[in-house]
């Protein structure tokens, strides 16, 4: 995909060329550092921390984004041009410095600029803290979304909710998880601006009266019982070159009245602050224990907190720049971002047709027109239902009118199939058969006109299983967009040397268009560039050996295999797949020691769940395995493990550069596309994975013989579920499996406690979901045939190259190119 070129014509802010840098250039930004030091900060240059100099630096930068922000929002309000408005519970932003500067073409002004004042700028940007507002996949891929539709000039507002804490941080003691408030505003964020008049209520809970008018005309009033306000933050989004600054509005959650006096005079002085308490645990955390039915209501609040105050926001936006509430769909695009903000339709609703008056039929035809959703997951659990008796307590008028949405929905299909029959209690958004409660998807499918896959495998499978009944009545509405990266956090930022280098092989067109990355697979057989390719390669390699060495102790030679799987840590994951071969592997290299082997470096890293136990014992497991093998003076050289506690996007930029092999082993179907698998393969690591999600499209893009895939198909999958879950027979069928299961049934890796993992290898042995045992054979072959590739350097090297000449599809600027086109109805002012 060429990335769109500038329009000649086009007014707003111009993309910024590279230039040589002057010293005026040095000058002006070294005078506007040391005012903002002493200004916004209140300190003078001589004693000044790392934390002051960023401070200072973040705040020079953002005076710069909120010129081309607000010239690029006033030219698309007066050109009309519609806007996207993306709804997230998660943004995974990260370190915002470097984007910035790289993006805005500053990169040798600012380093040079701190350089003359004392300052070591690599330094400054590490103490900025990970703004960690989601949980990993999902959260990224929205805070990518975001950099790409400014970086195409698309007029666009982020939603989310600012977390005070956004995902725990993770401190591994003794092997075990444990979580920690993740502190990211302890020193307040230089990037937000605060804005204070930018205030929505936020209802929960009361009655609905109805109201009859003299002529017969029926209203609904909702009487609410609590009132919670949000508060808007926003932080300038800046495009490639700078060509486009959007905002990411963050809401915080406030109380209308934070202290009852009354109740303080009493000598009551806590319970005088149990509104305050109870309004702003909303946007305390991201995703709160579900376990307890407090738990619950507190994440229905959080996502209804996220839709009403944006919705409320956007509407009010439109209606005074456009009057009229029913020209929203020509100039307003909502997308839902997974099934968390799917209350949206409903509100949508309750906004037109209770606040604005708007005919109920009249009303839906504008939801329907104006609200999209991506589907993420085919997993159960994450296809959200909500009890209808607890939203009836917190959302009384929305479960009223999801209950008219669902008749006339439930009339459409008796018209369109009038022999329907029992089938349709699928087809319903209320699910009766499980204590009566609300199918969330079902409701976003319903209301939006457009629902899309994440993946060519995911989209068709998602045809067939979650909503395939719906897609007989709606049948337009399924499409599919795969997932994309951005190339400017996940290269350029992330892999400088790797990036020079294309540039030179490639040319300068690289920087600017993820499709010329193609042009490098025209050199694969060039040795001059194997070996420079292999250095940079050996360099990040040693980076994140000197992470390694300073978070664990533990000391592993670049010059190995770095072989990666940093993700969420889940069953359909399979780092036990990757932790059985792992045991297997140690067991033949310990029986053989003086064989051939390839030396390798098992590195893992990611959280789990904080109430998903059977993920955080899987957890304890590897480094109760590395324990052992790294203690291990028989394997010294062949096989360590490090499990990198606390992943995070700037520990992600640190792994990713420097691995070698990128593992995607997922459950095949069970992955809707991945975005790792992408990242990984860009900066010249070989996959080893299931034909799952984006694995698929990634094997095409490459070549078969340039990626390792192994196992069952999710057909497959399927049918031997239905066979039975019992894994004795695969166990049985593979001594190595056999031995590496036992081993941890006995406690070999635990002898403090020879039964800690029993819940795991009982769950192998007779209930393998994941079909974990029955992938094992194909896995440990598949991972010898990326050992005798490794034994051959050239071929390796053809191979990483070959990859990531085939990445240029995956940019995430591609991906919104086809959301603009096909969902959005949106143009780009870089000629989308």
């Amino acid at each position: 995909m060429s990335m769109p070129q500038p329009v000649p014509h086009r007014r707003g802010p111009q993309p910024i060329a590279d230039r040589a840098v002057t010293d005026e250039d040095i000058e002006e930004f070294k005078g506007a550092v040391l005012a903002k030091l002493a200004l916004s900060v209140g300190k003078h240059a001589a004693d000044a921390t790392d934390r002051d100099w960023f401070v200072a630096t973040a705040r020079t930068l953002r005076d710069r984004l909120m010129h081309r922000w607000l010239e690029a929002d006033r030219e698309s309000f007066t050109r009309g041009r519609k806007r996207v408005y993306y709804l997230s519970l998660e943004f995974l932003i990260g370190r915002l410095l470097s984007e910035v500067v790289g993006n805005l073409r500053l990169t040798e002004i600012v380093r040079r600029a701190l350089g003359d004042l004392g300052v070591d700028f690599d330094r400054v940007r590490s103490v900025e803290p990970d703004a960690a507002l989601g949980n990993g996949g999902l959260g990224r891929l929205a805070s990518c979304f975001m950099e790409s539709m400014a970086s195409l000039g698309i007029p666009a507002y982020g939603y989310g909710i600012r977390y005070d804490h956004g995902l725990f941080r993770q401190i591994i003691k003794d092997g075990w998880q444990q979580e920690y408030p993740e502190e990211w505003l302890s020193f307040s964020d230089p990037w937000a601006v605060e804005r204070p008049e930018v205030t929505y209520d936020v209802h929960y809970g009361g009655r609905v009266e109805t109201v009859v008018s003299r002529g017969g005309h029926r209203r609904y009033v909702w009487q609410p019982a609590q009132t919670v306000q949000a508060v808007a933050y926003d932080t300038p989004i800046v495009g490639w070159r700078g060509v486009h600054v959007n905002p990411l509005r963050l809401w915080s959650a406030r109380a209308v009245d934070p202290l009852r006096l009354d109740v303080f005079n009493t000598g009551d002085h806590i319970g005088a602050l149990s509104e305050r308490t109870r309004a702003e645990a909303i946007s305390k955390i991201l995703y709160p224990s579900d376990e307890t039915l407090a738990g619950r209501e507190l994440r229905l609040r959080q996502e209804y907190f996220l839709v009403s105050s944006s919705l409320q926001d956007l509407v009010e936006r439109h209606r005074r720049a456009y009057g009229s509430v029913y020209t929203l769909p020509d100039h307003a695009a909502i997308q839902l971002n997974d099934t968390h903000p799917s209350i949206a339709i409903a509100e949508l609703m309750r906004i037109l047709v209770d606040l604005h008056n708007v005919p109920w039929d009249d009303a839906w035809k504008t939801t329907v027109a104006t609200c999209s959703y991506t589907n993420h997951t085919l997993l159960p659990e994450a296809l959200e239902s909500w009890s209808v008796p607890l939203f009836e307590l917190l959302l009384p008028r929305h479960l009223q009118i999801i209950y008219q949405i669902n008749v006339q929905h439930l009339e459409t299909v008796k018209r369109a199939k009038p022999s329907i029959g029992t089938e349709i209690a699928g087809l319903s958004v209320i699910d009766e058969e499980d204590g009566r409660r609300i199918r969330m998807g079902h409701l976003a499918f319903i209301g939006s006109h457009r629902t899309n896959g994440v993946s060519v495998l995911h989209t068709e499978l998602m045809r067939q299983t979650v909503f395939g009944q719906l897609q007989e009545f709606y049948p337009d509405r399924i499409v599919n967009v795969t997932n994309g990266i951005a190339f400017r956090r996940w290269l350029h930022q992330a892999n400088p040397r790797l990036t020079r280098l294309l540039a030179e092989i490639c040319g300068e067109r690289v920087l600017d268009d993820p499709s010329a990355i193609a042009q490098l697979a025209e050199h694969r057989d060039d040795p001059g560039l194997h070996d420079r390719l292999v250095a940079v390669k050996r360099s990040n390699k040693r980076a994140l050996a000197r992470i390694i060495r300073e978070r664990l102790g533990l000391h592993v030679d670049p010059g190995v295999l770095f072989d990666v799987q940093i993700k969420r840590i889940h069953e359909y994951k399979r780092q036990l797949l990757n932790l059985l071969e792992t045991v297997a592997l140690y067991d033949a290299m310990r029986a053989d020691p003086t064989r051939d082997w390839v030396p390798r470096v098992k590195i893992f890293a990611g959280k789990a769940a904080a109430s998903y136990t059977l993920a955080k014992l899987i957890i304890k497991l590897a480094n109760d395995i590395a324990a052992v093998i790294n203690a291990d003076p028989v394997v010294k050289d062949l096989l360590r493990v490090a499990f990198l506690p606390n992943y995070n996007v700037s520990l992600a930029e640190a792994i990713i550069p420097a691995a070698d092999v990128s593992e995607q082993i997922s459950t095949a179907g069970m992955e809707a596309s991945g975005t790792g698998n992408m990242k990984l393969a860009l900066n010249g690591a070989l996959t080893i994975g299931t034909l799952d999600g984006a694995n698929v499209e990634i094997r095409d893009r490459v070549g078969d013989d340039n990626i390792f895939i192994f196992g069952m198909r999710a057909h497959e999958v399927a049918d031997r579920r239905r066979q039975g879950l019992a894994a004795i027979d695969p166990i049985a069928a593979s001594p190595m499996l056999a031995e590496a299961v036992e081993e941890i049934a006995q406690g070999v890796f635990s002898p403090d406690d020879p039964g800690r993992f029993a819940r795991l290898t009982s769950a192998l042995r007779y209930h393998d979901y994941y079909m974990v045992t029955t992938d094992f054979a194909s896995y440990y072959e598949t991972q010898r045939r990326l050992d005798a590739l490794w034994r051959q350097p050239a071929s390796w090297a053809r191979s990483c190259i070959l990859n990531i000449a085939g990445m240029g599809w995956f940019s995430s600027d591609r991906a919104i190119g086809e959301y603009a086109r096909t969902i959005w109805n949106a143009d780009g002012s870089q000629g989308l």
